[in-house]
């Protein structure tokens, strides 16, 4: 018999961190919980990611997801701000992993095909969506709504052939 697959997905960002949970069974999909971490501006770059990695161990460590999903980073003309955000999301991708999680990547035009149904989309239809695909749904900001839609794109996608690959290898202790 299937069993309830919990998912949580992540927007990562050095300032705000988005992170969502969801329970999939079948087609049925169910708000677990929602949050924001947030890194102090004026502390130094080290000292944030040491923020963002304890807070998302705890999230991970409460709330027990099976899976996990991140959001690719997208490239700004800023080649430091798009430096930091890789770190931030280094962090993003490190926490689920030491715990033991398969980890998935979407890109930002991926998410939203999952969620709104094209590519291209503004953050006002995502979060719409999200209310009417979860609508127990809470979250305190778009950085939390836009990890439920990370989820939720992870929910849709995780039966593909490549990460049922990914996992079975991770599994078999192979990769």
């Amino acid at each position: 018999m299937a069993a309830a697959i919990r998912i949580i997905g992540i927007d990562p960002g050095l300032r705000r961190t988005g992170w969502g949970v969801v329970e999939t069974f079948g087609n049925s999909l169910t708000f677990i919980a929602a949050g924001t971490l947030k890194s102090t501006a004026e502390a130094p770059l080290a000292s944030r990611l040491c923020e963002l990695h304890e807070g998302l161990r705890m999230i991970v460590g409460s709330q027990r997801p099976h899976e996990a999903a991140v959001e690719e980073t997208f490239v700004s003309k800023d080649a430091l701000a798009t430096l930091k955000l890789g770190q931030a999301r280094g962090v993003a991708m490190l926490v689920p992993a030491l715990a033991g999680l398969d980890v998935a990547e979407y890109a930002p035009n991926t998410v939203k095909k999952a969620v709104i149904g094209v590519g291209h989309g503004d953050k006002r239809q995502i979060h719409m969506m999200v209310k009417v695909l979860l609508p127990k749904a809470v979250f305190d900001s778009e950085h939390a709504a836009d990890a439920l839609a990370v989820a939720i794109c992870h929910a849709h996608y995780r039966q593909s052939a490549a990460f049922r690959i990914a996992a079975m290898a991770r599994a078999a202790g192979n990769v």
